[in-house]
């Protein structure tokens, strides 16, 4: 805030004076400011679509607020209107607190229909009440929830999980259940197909209206029981966990769907797995409809039975209608000829759309089991979007993410009986079982040594027996079924598929969050006030480019890889190094997740928060063990997300959920964010040096062996950057004491260090968060302990607690990590041995240039900045993007030689860092 800090904008004011105050600067600010990054012309303050223009849809939507500390205490009430003053009804939950106890995050749901506007206001009052508000009432027996629209029973135990959903008294859809099918392999030679069914085991009522309701369900599934009345060979099995949410005056149910694999990778195949609901029909077959969203706004439309192409046309009326799927007149009124014909034209049963591959989908039905499939259509990307009913109520089903996450199918099954069967495969039947062995058995490794991996020396694997293994990772599938009381028209369904695929989010600008002081002061919006900071912007934005094509031309697609990126490329193969052990996927190396989580923070674009919200449910469920011996750290970068033997915190660290978590509020994300919590006891069995080779490969001889109990040797990035990041969201969470005080005892005991933290022999209590003085006087430094959140941790602990002692240590390890030799022997006693990295560090140099008013430190960030990781000069040219075509690849793509995951995620950080921290300091040229 100019020469205005925050801490003294807080402490010269009251409260209600700086609210009006901050927005005023906010506004002063914004109209001086030259940044062309401000994805629309709303006020800096205002809450804004993220996706630009309101949606035409609004089925209820929910999203994180951030506050200046100081602002507004706990408890307080809020009010939304619109620009022009309208009232708009509002649900309001904390999510964190500054350390004085007032708001720093909080969440918001708005109900469905609420008036769609460019933007809203936000401000302390009582909230309107809506027309229609949730109600939940809670039984022994069941939850009903009631939106004002529809009725939906919520089962505590059995196989159901909705037992009925129902709209003005009529039933709409009953028995929704979880379905999966297992090939069990168990026997050589041998395949059993079984099927099951999710049990509960636990229902939690989250949230109670009067805006937002939340019920959480969570069991395994359990096998159906055989003709002979005995379960089958595995019982019980694949834990999930289901949140179901609903809004005020909606007819949406929105699923989020959890499952953590905890079978046998080399026996338990899944052969399907979905969501099942029966849905009731009534009416004539020529009243009853199916539809399908195709790509974009396509609908695919068809009635169960045809009425248009016959060879007796029962008039326009009938026709127009049944396209439309509208009513159609009665049988009386059509052309004679028709009607007492009808028996002799088929009527389809079953119905599917299938997307096998990211590039092709096809839909077909037939007159009933026995039968033949007719190919009805085809297309590369369909929206994941179906529908089954009649013009007196039906069902509009989808998945999201649908084509990007394939093998996906939807079905419809009985069109013709008294009520259908409607599927969402999260894993298509048709496809192939789901296959999660090892893709190899040790490559020579059978005597296997700890001191010594030949893999990560030519392939980059770190490879032990049994540990690549998928024993606990999850994926998160969203899912949403609309209630519907009539057959809705195609453009509504589009609209319902483009809600479906980009859910509508309510956004504060970077200006807004900037000035709050959120994620630490070493962000900042974006600004191309000069020619050296466009160059910098221009860079930033042709890398995001670059990996967002990537993403699409080398097809980084499917169930279990969506979200994530690879890590380096094979530019004599022109293609990624998909399947060389540690070079493949990039299960969050180098915090690629922080990098585009700063880019959006710094430009607010939409397509940069969807791409940064995949990575996030991905490297948060499928790169980290949930359950299981190696629960809850994650894996380093492989060929499959799970297959390194190196389980780690600086995968599975809380710091890389922290953004999306704070700005959507999302209840799953805020379970992966306090299973990290307690994630040090983890490495009391696996303790993170306990691989020779691999500390030797990162250069790390910073830890300690342990001889207390409870006590683990840590280095202080990997290990204790990414506990801190849990206790700290913890903390924030809960005002949990405990938390804080394991982090003032890691900052104070860091900060007593006999070399702060170039200190070597570190051992730390992961219980009390205190690590024992070190009586090693050596120097010891990696180049990954701040590349992996710590320098984003440490900001905002400096920024919380006062720890003057890790201050210190902190902006020494900052300024001296590039300072050189002769600087580290001249204040450590020594000179550092592996300062690897350097452009990535700049950022270190330009936070204590920051902290410490140092324009020639600042001028030295800069010119570090300016040097690549090879040390060569960087002239921030455009990225050197070739396109190649056949026939030396496959089908035409782009590349960019010299870039790598690594390089781009650690040069993004350090751009978007040293703008913030020491922008004033860039050179001109």
């Amino acid at each position: 805030m100019s020469s205005l800090t925050r801490r003294e904008f807080v402490r010269k004011t009251t409260l209600a004076a700086a609210a009006t105050q901050l927005v005023a600067h906010l506004r002063a600010s914004e109209a001086s400011s030259s940044s062309s990054a401000a994805p629309s012309a709303a006020a800096p303050d205002s809450l804004r679509w993220l996706d630009g223009a309101a949606p035409v849809l609004i089925p209820g939507a929910s999203w994180g607020r951030a506050w200046p500390r100081g602002q507004h205490a706990k408890g307080t009430a809020f009010s939304l209107s619109t620009s022009d003053g309208t009232p708009v009804p509002l649900q309001s939950w904390p999510l964190a607190t500054w350390p004085d106890g007032s708001l720093k995050w909080t969440a918001h749901a708005i109900p469905a229909n609420a008036p769609a506007v460019a933007e809203y206001r936000i401000a302390p009052g009582t909230p309107a009440a809506p027309a229609q508000a949730v109600r939940v009432t809670e039984s022994a027996e069941a939850i009903e929830v009631d939106t004002g629209v529809i009725q939906c029973r919520v089962a505590r135990r059995g196989g159901v999980l909705i037992q009925q959903i129902m709209r003005s008294g009529v039933e709409i859809a009953r028995a929704g259940r979880l379905v999966y099918r297992l090939e069990n392999r168990s026997e050589p030679g041998v395949v059993r197909t079984e099927a099951f069914t999710g049990e509960i085991s636990t229902v939690t009522v989250e949230q109670t209206g009067p805006v937002r309701a939340v019920v959480k369900i969570e069991g395994k599934h359990r096998a159906q029981r055989g003709p002979s009345g005995l379960t089958q060979a595995r019982p019980d099995w694949l834990p999930f966990t289901v949140r179901l949410y609903f809004h005020a005056g909606g007819d949406l149910v929105r699923l989020m769907h959890t499952i953590l694999f905890d079978g046998d990778a080399a026996k338990d195949f899944i052969a399907g797995l979905g969501v099942a609901f029966t849905v009731p029909l009534r009416g004539e077959l020529h009243d009853r409809h199916v539809r399908f969203g195709g790509p974009d706004d396509g609908v695919f439309g068809e009635a169960v039975r045809g009425l248009t192409g016959l060879r007796r046309n029962p008039g326009p009326e009938a026709c127009t209608a049944q396209v439309a799927g509208l009513p159609t007149p009665p049988v009386s009124a059509w052309r004679p000829g028709v009607a007492d014909k009808l028996q002799y034209v088929p009527a389809y049963d079953d119905w599917s759309l299938i997307q096998s591959t990211c590039d092709g989908f096809e839909i077909r039905k037939r007159s009933k089991e026995g039968h033949t499939w007719l190919e009805a259509a085809r297309g590369a990307r369909a929206g994941g979007l179906g529908y089954v009913g009649t013009p007196a109520g039906g069902v509009a089903f989808g998945l999201r993410n649908f084509w990007q996450s394939y093998p996906a199918q939807l079905d419809v099954r009985g069109a013709t009986g008294e009520a259908a069967e409607v599927t969402v495969w999260l894993w298509a039947p048709g496809a192939d079982a789901m296959d999660l062995r090892p893709y190899h058995d040790g490559l020579g490794m059978d005597t296997y040594d700890k001191q010594y991996n030949g893999g990560l020396e030519i392939t980059y694997e770190d490879y032990e027996p049994g540990f690549n293994s998928p024993e606990g990772v999850g994926r998160t599938s969203e899912l949403s079924l609309w209630c519907v009381a009539a057959t809705p028209a195609r453009e509504t369904l589009a609209a319902m598929q483009r809600v479906l695929q980009a859910p509508p989010l309510l956004a504060s600008s970077p200006q807004w969050l900037h000035a709050c002081g959120v994620f630490g002061d070493i962000w900042a919006p974006e600004q191309r006030s000069t020619p050296a900071r466009t160059a910098v912007a221009a860079r930033l934005a042709d890398l995001f480019e670059f990996y967002r094509g990537q993403q699409d031309q080398r097809r980084w697609y499917g169930f279990w890889n969506y979200g994530d990126v690879m890590h380096t490329y094979d530019a004599d193969r022109r293609e990624w190094r998909y399947d060389i052990g540690g070079f493949a996927w990039d299960n969050s190396e180098l915090s690629t997740d922080l990098w585009l989580w700063l880019y959006f923070l710094q430009t607010g674009r939409a397509d940069v928060f969807r791409f940064a919200e995949a990575m996030t449910r991905h490297t948060g469920e499928v790169d980290v063990h949930h359950v299981g011996r190696f629960a809850p750290l994650g894996s380093r970068h492989n060929v499959q997300h799970w297959g390194c033997s190196a389980k780690q915190l600086r995968i599975s660290t809380a710091t890389n959920r922290r953004y999306y978590y704070y700005l959507t509020g999302d209840e799953r994300v805020g379970d992966l964010l306090r299973e990290q919590v307690e994630a040090g006891r983890a490495l009391l069995k696996f303790p993170p040096g306990r691989k020779l080779a691999f500390a030797n490969e990162q250069g790390d001889q910073s830890r300690g062996t342990p001889t207390a109990p409870n006590s683990v040797g840590a280095s202080m990035g990997t290990d204790w950057g990414s506990l801190a990041g849990a206790w700290l969201t913890e903390w924030e969470r809960t005002g949990d004491p405990k938390m804080r005080d394991r982090l003032l005892a890691s900052m104070s005991t860091l900060g007593r260090q006999p070399k702060g933290l170039f200190s070597t022999g570190l051992i730390l209590n992961v219980e009390t968060g205190a690590f024992e003085i070190t009586k090693n006087d050596k120097i010891s430094i990696s180049h990954l302990n701040a590349v992996f959140g710590l320098v984003e941790i440490c900001a905002e602990l400096i920024q919380l607690l006062d720890v003057p002692e890790f201050k210190r240590v902190w902006l020494d390890y900052c300024e001296l990590y590039n300072a050189g030799a002769e600087a580290q022997r001249a204040r450590l006693g020594d000179a550092a041995r592996n300062v690897g990295l350097p452009q990535g560090h700049s950022r270190l140099t330009a936070y204590a240039a920051k902290q410490k008013g140092d324009a020639a430190l600042a001028a030295r960030a800069w010119k570090e900045f300016s040097r690549n990781w090879r040390g060569q000069q960087d002239m921030l040219t455009a990225l050197p993007v070739q396109t190649v075509r056949g026939p030396v690849v496959l089908r035409p793509v782009d590349e960019a030689r010299g870039v790598s995951t690594n390089d781009t995620a650690q040069w993004g950080l350090a751009a978007i860092q040293c703008l913030a921290l020491v922008g004033e300091h860039q050179p001109a040229g």
